[in-house]
């Protein structure tokens, strides 16, 4: 793939990820799953789109850049060290996942959402200087199933459609 094109590329997954991840924002999951911080992880379908089809070494800075500029467009400090450590561990298990051909997509998302809840749960660990959030976890960890499931289901159609690239 030409650089300019890959370039291209990366921002406007960066862009969607963005979008994706304020869309979010507004939908009322709480309504359905009464715990305080549950999201879907839709940016998350950018990041297997991203690994599936570039790479780890592109699909990084996409995490990256959409972490930093998430906080500055909104998530403020705290946000981004929430999301740079659920970002990066879910980045960091779904690419050593993916090396294991037996994991579908499916095993892949959950495993990278599941990952994400731990990072979070440590960030929160670490801003609050308590160990008994760690009790909050299980739970975590159950919805992950969940969102995760659903992150690949959407991940998986758009991967479907979209064509092969080569990973240069």
């Amino acid at each position: 793939m030409k650089k300019s094109k890959s370039l291209a590329l990366c921002a406007l997954l960066i862009a969607l990820a963005l979008a994706l991840s304020y869309t979010e924002r507004f939908l009322p999951l709480q309504l359905l799953i009464p715990l305080p911080g549950i999201k879907l992880g839709l940016a998350n379908i950018v990041t297997l789109v991203a690994l599936y089809r570039l790479g780890s070494g592109k699909a990084l800075p996409i995490v990256l850049l959409r972490c930093i500029m998430g906080a500055v467009f909104g998530g403020g400090i705290s946000g981004l060290l929430f999301s740079l450590t659920g970002g990066l561990l879910a980045l960091g298990t779904m690419t050593l996942s993916g090396r294991i051909r037996s994991f579908s997509v499916y095993g892949i998302s959950i495993l990278g959402s599941a990952a994400h809840n731990i990072g979070q749960i440590l960030a929160a660990m670490l801003l609050m200087q308590s160990p008994y959030i760690l009790a909050y976890l299980p739970y975590l960890l159950l919805v992950s199933l969940f969102t995760g499931f659903a992150t690949a289901t959407a991940a998986s159609g758009i991967l479907k459609l979209l064509p092969s690239t080569d990973r240069s």
